[in-house]
């Protein structure tokens, strides 16, 4: 009785210990192809709603659509002249705001590209394999 619960249990150990080592190696292989398939869209869905959330902070299609309306009801020469000076202004500094957001987004995803790779030199570099430094 002793005896088949020790082989039971130690073929149990060595089943699942093979099963756990197997989607460890399947794990490490299949990390690069997920990194730059799955990952890479996940990564790209979040840095674009990142941007619409920026976008709908910032209010920058609201002042385009509504660049020849008058603000506050004001239908003289006067106040329409206003209004589409001071949205201009304010397009052209929401824009400015926008367009470093998508620099600073396009960045990330440049860095998410880059960075296995910066792991890989450096892994290489430090065991020696690679010699040349940039």
């Amino acid at each position: 009785m002793w005896y088949n619960l020790i082989i039971m249990t130690s073929h149990n150990f060595a089943f699942f210990s093979s099963k756990t080592f197997a989607k460890l190696v399947w794990g490490i292989i299949y990390f690069p192809v997920w990194w730059y398939t799955e990952g890479l869209f996940n990564i790209g869905q979040i840095l674009y709603e990142r941007l619409k959330n920026q976008e709908k902070a910032w209010g920058f299609l609201v002042w385009v659509r509504n660049i020849f309306r008058p603000m506050y009801g004001l239908t003289d020469f006067a106040g329409v002249v206003i209004s589409i000076l001071v949205r201009i202004v304010q397009i052209i500094f929401r824009g400015v705001i926008m367009l470093f957001w998508v620099i600073f987004l396009l960045g990330c995803l440049a860095f998410w590209l880059v960075l296995p790779l910066a792991v890989i030199y450096q892994i290489g570099y430090q065991l020696g394999i690679i010699t040349y430094v940039f």
